[in-house]
């Protein structure tokens, strides 16, 4: 039976692809409109997530999007659900990686310098975030979230019949200088105070557990508290058709359309207006397109960053993701092959791709693990939304009744998805969340 909507006092049952709508509920042109608990902008790992956990508590949903669900960033990720970690990525703050990032040498870093302009005012404000006191606390503030990530992604693995992509190996990163090494020895001491498990390796140990490398660092450490997928973008189709089978609706539609009528929310899908009382933003780094022309702004910048597939030569083969750490960029085993992901490219959004970092990292890369050659014919771009201060922007919208937002997740989107699913669903819904949303608000940058 379709999910039952006051309308003006009568009960009416309406379906419309699945959303219920009021039969008095007709535009001028004669549109019939659905009206729904709440509308969730964005299907990506986030808003798929976050819109699984509503309708699993008993509310109508729509999620909307202009393309399927986990299409964007979500698809193009390194794949890891981050229960371990200690510091968010940070700005660096050395001076002479400065210079080599400033010198378009950096493997892991990349700008366009006609954009500058535009992105300095975040990157000064990610520099400031970047010292180690203000580290600490953004770590601080992250725990509840990654502690819960792997947890909450199995547990949604599970009833979308999504388990098979799931790797409970955790993850290594690998450090080929001494120094490098010793630099990362007060974030491990840190890490122990707040929970962070990871085991040091030498080459050898490291060489146990992935034969197919190169010894071509001198140090590791494995976090076995990491899982990571072979398919993102299936697990969050495999969330979406969960959705869909316990009553949500896919809507395509474009966000932007996003208004106020008669003191509801309503955005013009393809097949007719979809009203709410509540809408999630969880558009990524699309957000300020639909919030900006609401009054609402928050400091969103964003990381570009790349990936393209690769065949192993011969019997090679990973088990986990693999970091190299000194030259920003991720070996992944995923379904499709060898993914290699790179660090950050600094431009305006939507301009061109420019993936000069692969020719950078190329030889790094291959020095350490046996990459053939790539499977697909050009490498694909994602953009990642991140807050200057490395945390989301979770909970209620500032000065906009029935406007919430999940969004800013970073480095960590995929690892973030399912535990932000969780949170938003019980504020919403009324329920005791299992962390204080506070550290999460929008307003903590007013």
């Amino acid at each position: 039976m379709p999910t039952r909507v006051d309308s003006g006092g009568k009960r009416a049952y309406v379906m419309w692809r699945g959303l219920t709508a009021s039969r008095e509920s007709v535009s001028t042109k004669g549109v019939r409109m659905a009206r729904t608990d709440a509308i969730v902008l964005g299907a990506g790992i986030v808003g798929t997530s976050v819109a699984l956990h509503l309708v699993k508590r008993g509310l109508s949903v729509a999620l909307v999007d202009r393309r399927g669900p986990g299409e964007e960033k979500s698809y193009g990720n390194t794949g890891v659900i981050v229960g371990a970690s200690v510091f968010p990525t940070a700005f660096p703050r050395s001076f002479s990686k400065l210079l080599q990032v400033a010198l378009k040498r950096a493997p892991e870093a990349n700008y366009h310098l006609f954009d500058l302009p535009k992105v300095a005012p975040w990157l000064i404000a990610y520099f400031a975030a970047s010292a180690p006191e203000r580290l600490k606390d953004s770590a601080v503030k992250l725990r509840p979230l990654m502690s819960r990530s792997v947890a909450e992604h199995e547990a949604l693995m599970a009833e979308s019949s999504a388990l098979k992509y799931l790797r409970k190996t955790g993850w290594m990163t690998l450090y080929r200088s001494d120094a490098a090494f010793e630099a990362m020895k007060p974030q491990l001491e840190f890490g122990a105070t707040i929970g962070v498990a990871a085991q040091e390796l030498d080459t050898a140990g490291a060489l146990a557990l992935e034969p197919s490398l190169s010894p071509v660092f001198r140090h590791a450490l494995m976090w076995p508290d990491v899982a990571s997928l072979s398919n993102p973008l299936m697990v969050t189709r495999a969330y979406a058709e969960r959705f869909s089978a316990l009553g949500g609706v896919l809507v395509q539609g474009d966000a932007r359309s996003l208004h106020r009528v008669d003191g509801r929310w309503r955005v013009d899908a393809d097949e007719g207006p979809v009203d709410s009382e509540n809408v999630v933003v969880a558009l990524g780094p699309w957000a300020p397109d639909v919030l900006e022309p609401l009054g609402i702004k928050v400091p969103l910048g964003i990381k570009r960053g790349y990936h393209r597939h690769y065949d192993a030569k011969g019997n090679a083969a990973l088990s986990r993701p693999i970091i190299d750490t000194e030259n920003g960029y991720a070996l992944t085993p995923m379904e499709q092959g060898i993914r290699l992901t790179t660090g950050a490219e600094f431009a305006a959004r939507d301009a061109e791709p420019t993936p000069v970092q692969f020719e950078r990292l190329m030889p790094a890369a291959k020095e350490l693990f046996p990459l053939g050659e790539p499977n697909e014919a050009e490498p694909w771009l994602g953009k990642r939304p991140c807050m200057p201060d490395s945390l989301p922007v979770l909970g209620r919208a500032p000065g906009q009744s029935g406007l919430w937002l999940a969004f800013g997740h970073g480095h960590w989107g995929l690892t973030m998805g399912a535990v932000t699913g969780r949170l938003i669903a019980e504020m919403m819904t009324g329920a005791t969340p299992f962390t204080d949303p506070a550290p999460y608000r929008a307003e903590r940058f007013s």
